[in-house]
């Protein structure tokens, strides 16, 4: 219990969202990236101490997943914190760009299945 990390992560984290389960928003899945808005807003408040940790790896764009795996916490915890710091002002999120079906190359699927049965 004297500072020292090794022990353990000390504060439940339930405390880091107070007490809420779910975000207030749908903006976050796994591979949205998110974005320290610099400079912040002047009227933001203040940041909590793990708020400021999110904050600092999102000096960069980094994706939720990846975001929860460096800070050691759960993603629904993230992603709660997450909400908040954006209500604040303070990040940006970027969704995943969406894949586009392309319709298959009919000659080149004709050319493999010729090659198949060469075989």
């Amino acid at each position: 219990m004297g500072g020292d990390d090794s022990a353990g992560r000390l504060v439940r984290p339930f405390t880091l969202t107070g007490g809420r389960t779910r975000p207030s928003r749908s903006d976050f899945t796994l591979i949205t990236t998110v974005t320290a808005v610099d400079p912040p807003p002047e009227r933001a408040p203040r940041p909590q101490p793990e708020q400021l940790r999110i904050l600092r790896r999102c000096a960069r764009p980094i994706a939720v997943a990846e975001l929860a795996a460096h800070l050691d916490l759960p993603v629904s915890v993230v992603a709660i914190m997450l909400c908040d710091l954006l209500e604040a002002g303070l990040i940006t999120v970027h969704p995943p760009h969406p894949v586009t079906p392309r319709t298959p190359d009919l000659d080149l699927l004709q050319k493999v299945r010729d090659g198949l049965g060469r075989l």
